[in-house]
């Protein structure tokens, strides 16, 4: 067994406390990915789960066994960090294998692994190169071996990907999420990039100030998250926000006096109460004549990204533009006057405090 399970795990530097009671489980084979902002706690989360930071309460087990007090090497895992954290004068063979040779492995067994992890990576063609003549791609995918070679139970990937530039972080991510599927290991993979996590988890885990806020699937979060920082964060762009007031049974009432329906019972709201109407950019649309939850903006801005684009409009009354994603043939210019719609099954509503009033669901 590989699971990785967490119990009321806590950390604590000096009298700033870092983690907060974190419950959490990692079956046996899943990739779980950590995100949230910078300063969130999850690099220390998977610090502690490697054994490299002591817990300050609560307990951590691996393979359901308490590892709270046991040294990192025999924690049975494996930890990829953000830096290569390769030995410029070894080869990639050397660099592989180090930790076997520091272990005292036999040479057979040295040679069996170097191979495998090397024909599992693409790297059996460089072996006997330095780090020097590779790229950053290939200079991860060493790092990776080294870890493969151990024969973890779990991996831990620490932003292995953020020291890449976009076309490399791609191929990587495509990378990782085969290695995965080809291994069936438990890993756990720690980015502030919500992509990165949509695209390779198989559960996400999103921290905030160092609590969970939620724990889903990509799309568990994307289409139901529990409040407003996790519906700001998981989706790019992020989803827009407008301030609006109850407006009467199912409905909410933009600045401008505009009334929007939603998928919430705001019957038992006050009428002055504060509350923030949630939409995503994909979702916003051009009205068409006469139909309802509309509100009519200016465009301020336009982007073109080639197969989309994305139009920035200023509706009346709001400081921050609204962002809408739109066809590349989209014929909108800075200055035009548009109609926009918000489709009532695509709107989220949340109270002051942040937590979801409603949960849109999906329609056709």
């Amino acid at each position: 067994m590989s699971n990785v399970i967490l119990k009321g795990v806590s950390k604590f530097h000096g009298h700033t406390e870092i983690l907060r009671g974190i419950d959490l489980t990692v079956d046996d084979g899943e990739f779980v990915v950590f995100v949230g902002p910078s300063g969130c706690g999850k690099t220390t989360l998977l610090r502690l789960i490697a054994g490299l930071e002591s817990v300050s309460a609560g307990s951590v087990y691996i393979g359901d066994r308490l590892v709270n007090d046991v040294p990192p090497p025999q924690r049975g895992v494996a930890m990829v960090f953000q830096s290569y954290a390769l030995y410029p004068h070894m080869t990639v063979r050397e660099n592989i294998s180090f930790g076997l040779r520091l272990g005292k492995a036999d040479a057979a067994s040295i040679d069996r692994a170097v191979a495998q992890a090397a024909a599992v990576l693409q790297l059996s063609h460089l072996l006997e190169r330095k780090p020097k003549e590779l790229s950053g791609g290939q200079r991860q995918r060493v790092a990776i071996g080294r870890a493969i070679v151990r024969n973890p139970q779990v991996f831990l990937f620490d932003e292995p990907l953020s020291n890449l530039d976009a076309g490399l972080r791609v191929h990587m991510r495509v990378e990782i999420a085969r290695l995965h599927s080809d291994l069936g290991k438990t890993m756990i993979y720690v980015t502030h990039d919500q992509v990165e996590a949509m695209t390779l988890a198989d559960r996400i885990v999103v921290l905030n100030t160092g609590r969970v806020e939620q724990v889903g699937t990509p799309l568990e979060l994307y289409h139901a998250p529990r409040n407003q920082f996790v519906a700001g964060f998981i989706g790019s762009p992020r989803m827009n926000f407008l301030e609006v007031r109850p407006g009467g049974a199912g409905s909410v009432r933009l600045v401008s006096g505009e009334a929007m329906h939603v998928a919430a019972d705001t019957n038992a709201l006050g009428a002055d109460e504060r509350l923030t109407l949630g939409i995503r950019p994909e979702h916003v649309c051009i009205a068409a004549p006469g139909e309802d939850n509309t509100v009519q903006g200016t465009v301020t801005l336009v982007e073109h990204l080639g197969d989309v684009g994305y139009l920035h409009v200023e509706l009346p009354q709001y400081a921050l533009p609204l962002m809408m994603r739109v066809t590349s043939d989209a014929r909108q210019r800075a200055g035009d006057t548009v109609m926009l719609r918000f489709p009532r099954s695509h709107c989220y509503v949340f109270d002051v405090r942040g937590n979801t009033i409603s949960v849109a669901q999906r329609t056709s």
